[in-house]
């Protein structure tokens, strides 16, 4: 049975409009803290078919983009410690498939990280839709997921004096997302 879409949204592509468009991430540091930082959306589509499961989406990061307010921890994340934005500077993610979850959606998809992809649920809200001052009819997402970072292959760690790791395994990633209607 088809899933209708959210009211207000109409069928059509809809391409992510990185000016307006964030990604954002915070790991464990230290056992006691959070370091936030947030990496650049750089191209998406969202596709939205007659109904949910007709739908999709597809979006690219790029990893050289990190920023967390520290340049030397920064230069860290895009060196061959982690992520080796030399060799690996986009991060894409493409859905398999989308279901109603309540009033919201999962997302499912292949995420790809530091060359290493793996299934993953997006947990989604639709903000809504309005068209703006230049006529751009404009859709609005927020989607949340949390990671283990090892499962992308990003192992740098340093044991502390006082037990456990620098680190954090789990990293939550949120997305605040504006589309534009094309055509």
């Amino acid at each position: 049975m088809a899933t209708p879409l959210p009211a207000g949204l109409t069928a059509g592509v809809y391409e992510i409009d990185p000016s307006h468009t964030a990604a954002s991430f915070s790991v464990r540091h230290a056992g006691i803290a959070k370091v936030r930082g947030s990496i650049a959306v750089t191209s998406g589509t969202i596709t939205v078919g007659e109904d949910l499961e007709s739908s999709s989406v597809t979006a690219e990061l790029d990893a050289a983009s990190v920023s967390t307010g520290d340049a030397g921890r920064d230069g860290h994340l895009k060196s061959a410690d982690f992520w080796h934005a030399d060799e690996k500077p986009t991060w894409t993610f493409t859905s398999t498939g989308i279901r109603a979850d309540g009033d919201d959606y999962l997302i499912s998809g292949d995420l790809t990280i530091n060359g290493i992809t793996k299934g993953v649920e997006l947990e989604t809200e639709f903000t809504g839709t309005a068209t703006d001052p230049f006529g751009n009819n404009r859709a609005g997402f927020e989607a949340k997921l949390e990671v283990n970072r090892k499962d992308f292959g990003l192992t740098w760690n340093a044991t502390l004096e006082t037990g456990g790791f620098l680190v954090g395994d789990k990293v939550k990633i949120e997305l605040d997302v504006s589309a534009i209607a094309k055509g």
